[in-house]
């Protein structure tokens, strides 16, 4: 099982693009229901600094998002939105009250 917090900001004209992309990934996620994922995104109160968290558990350690066309989409061009591009931290958890469990 890996975690995973991935940071990063988009330039102000792309950020209703950017959450259209987050958008459509979880209407595949619904969709296709893959085992061994938690994921949740988040936009801060600035409006285009994003938050991604996912814990894998698959029995390969494989990611299911990167399988899935929507994610492909949003990772393709995502340098050209970004002012600070994706920054992913491996992350081991210290404690939690009904997250990812």
């Amino acid at each position: 099982m890996s975690r995973v917090i991935v940071k990063h900001r988009v330039k102000q004209e792309n950020a209703q693009e950017n959450i259209n992309y987050i958008n459509q990934i979880f209407e595949a996620l619904k969709r296709t229901s893959p085992e061994g994922l938690r994921y949740a995104s988040f936009v801060l109160e600035d409006g285009v600094s994003f938050v991604h968290i996912a814990s894998i558990e698959t029995a390969d350690g494989e990611n299911p998002l990167a399988s899935l066309p929507e994610f492909q989409a949003f990772v393709k061009d995502i340098a050209a939105r970004c002012d600070e591009p994706p920054q992913p931290s491996v992350v081991e958890m210290v404690g939690s009250y009904r997250a990812f469990e």
